[in-house]
This record gives structure tokens, C-alpha cells and sequence, in this order.
């Protein structure tokens, strides 16, 4: 338990920022999943793709530059699901 107000204080910040990360971490998860159930849906519409690979790029962008994700994290995500994106659009062969 910590000792001195100074501690509690680094404690009670701890806990926010704990939960603001989890909530952030949580959000990029469920926004690379929609991504992937657009890609797997039975016809998928181009613009559908598209508009959930901007707003997905987006999030995992933020999160690269927020710290919630390494750089390199955030560059693999992009690139394979924009490798599946182009594969469901007929972009690229499989």
C-alpha cells in the first residue's frame, strides 16, 4: 500500500490511465475485427471494404502514435489487411 500522498496520488493516475488504455486497446480491437467480418462477409460491397479500411487505418494509426501499439505492430496490421482487402476486391491474385 503506498505510504504517502505522493504515492496515492501516482496510484489513483495509474488507475485512470490503466483503464483509458484498456478502453483504447479495446476499441482497436473490435474496429481490426469488423474489418475482418467485412472481409469475410458472402458479397462484400467495395465501398463497404473501403470505408471500414479508412476508419480501421485510422484507429490503428492513432494508436501506433497514442503508444498503445508499437510502430511495427501497427505497420503488420495495416499490411495484411490491406493484403486481404485487395484479395476479396480481385486486386491481387491469392
Amino acid at each position: 500500500m503506498a505510504n504517502t500522498f505522493g504515492a496515492l496520488k501516482r496510484v489513483r493516475q495509474t488507475d485512470r490511465r490503466t483503464a483509458f488504455n484498456r478502453i483504447a486497446k479495446t476499441r482497436l480491437r473490435h474496429q481490426i475485427r469488423a474489418m475482418r467480418h467485412a472481409l469475410a462477409a458472402k458479397a462484400p460491397a467495395p465501398a463497404d471494404i473501403l470505408t471500414v479500411m479508412a476508419a480501421t487505418f485510422s484507429l490503428v494509426d492513432k494508436a501506433a502514435r497514442k503508444g498503445y501499439i508499437k510502430r511495427g505492430t501497427a505497420a503488420r496490421y495495416k499490411s495484411r489487411l490491406h493484403h486481404r482487402a485487395k484479395a476479396v476486391l480481385g486486386e491481387v491474385k491469392k
